[in-house]
């Protein structure tokens, strides 16, 4: 019984993750965002049946795996092993397999894969996997989008973070209502960072295992260190569960960008039980082309800016997976399956 974490990013989805992995029955690692990286590349991967486009495959996505900032601690990939774990050739099968020593390495009985991207990919995890869990973790969008502004990741104008966000959670309330509650679970972020310990009892009763007081002690974990220390994005699931860390958008944004966040994803927030604080619903604007590319222009800006910020060793922490997907995009795009263009990379360790 896998479990997938859906969502939006700056949602706590790493303060539940390290909640999680405090149990021994579930391995929880740092995502290397498997599906999301390889599977837009699955094109050009050619016949799977043929053993050396397959076998290229599972050496890419364990590269992939070894390369990722926050390493997987203990976990060797052995890619013959890898393959014969794999009951099809697909990427959510190598994706399977991966996880599956991951949990093994732990004594772990299932796995958590905390990728929120594979909200896109449902079809394909129902189509492999057996009766999979969901835990459709949420927040605010607003809240979301002061966080995105203020993150060395994703879109920065308030448009964009809403069409993305309003986008993702209709995603999910449209698999919730397909499969049901057996498998899905909701948990908002006000709910988890207010009341950890019931939500996570709550959580714990929902994946048929015992609640223990240690997930509320996550931030004390080497697990939680290494987060911390590896990206300023992470730097505080080091701190117990910050409460009181809802509905800043209304100190931390502007009226403006609130009124164009509540425009274009007020029916996903009223969906969610979220108040509206500017635009009444009925009242929306909508956007002229002009408009939209003034928004456009502003979120470009402001996300060059934001590069220019970033840690020199958490941008090479993040360019040693940027660099192995460019040079697999290459190798394909050439034809090129049996020769690796990408050496074997020490990881890169911060200092605290």
């Amino acid at each position: 019984m896998p479990i997938f974490m859906i969502g939006t990013q700056r949602s706590g989805s790493n303060l539940l993750r390290l909640m999680l992995n405090q149990l021994p029955e579930i391995a929880a690692p740092h995502p290397p965002h498997i599906l999301q990286r390889i599977m837009p590349l699955m094109s050009s991967y050619g016949d799977l049946s043929d053993d050396e486009n397959f076998n290229q495959l599972v050496d890419d996505v364990c590269l992939l795996v070894e390369l990722n900032p926050v390493l997987w601690e203990g976990v060797v990939l052995d890619r013959k092993d890898v393959a014969r774990r794999c009951k099809e050739r697909s990427v959510t099968a190598i994706h399977g397999a991966v996880y599956d020593v991951c949990a093994e390495v732990k004594g772990a009985l299932t796995w958590c894969c905390k990728s929120l991207a594979n909200i896109n990919y449902t079809a394909e995890i129902e189509s492999y996997f057996r009766s999979p869990k969901y835990i459709y973790l949420y927040r605010d969008g607003r809240d979301v989008a002061v966080s995105f502004s203020k993150a060395v990741v994703g879109e920065k104008h308030f448009y964009h973070i809403a069409r993305e966000w309003a986008a993702t959670q209709e995603q999910a309330l449209a698999l919730r209502e397909k499969i049901g509650l057996e498998r899905f679970i909701s948990i908002s972020y006000e709910e988890l960072t207010t009341y950890p310990d019931r939500t996570a009892r709550l959580l714990c009763a929902f994946l048929g295992v015992t609640f223990r007081e240690s997930m509320l002690d996550y931030h004390r974990t080497d697990e939680a260190k290494r987060a911390a220390t590896s990206s300023a994005l992470w730097r505080n699931v080091a701190s117990p569960v910050m409460k009181n860390n809802s509905r800043k958008f209304l100190n931390e944004a502007d009226m403006r960008d609130i009124g164009i966040f509540e425009s274009v994803a007020g029916h996903v927030l009223d969906a969610l039980g979220y108040v509206r604080a500017v635009i009444r619903s009925g009242t929306e604007k909508v956007f002229s082309s002009e408009e939209i590319v003034a928004f456009d222009d502003e979120n470009r800006r402001i996300k060059e800016a934001f590069r220019k910020l970033i840690d020199p060793a958490d941008l090479m922490r993040r360019d040693l997976q940027s660099g192995l997907l460019k040079a697999v995009k290459e190798r394909l795009a050439q034809g090129r399956t049996a020769e690796r263009t990408v050496p074997r990379i020490a990881p890169v360790t911060a200092s605290p």
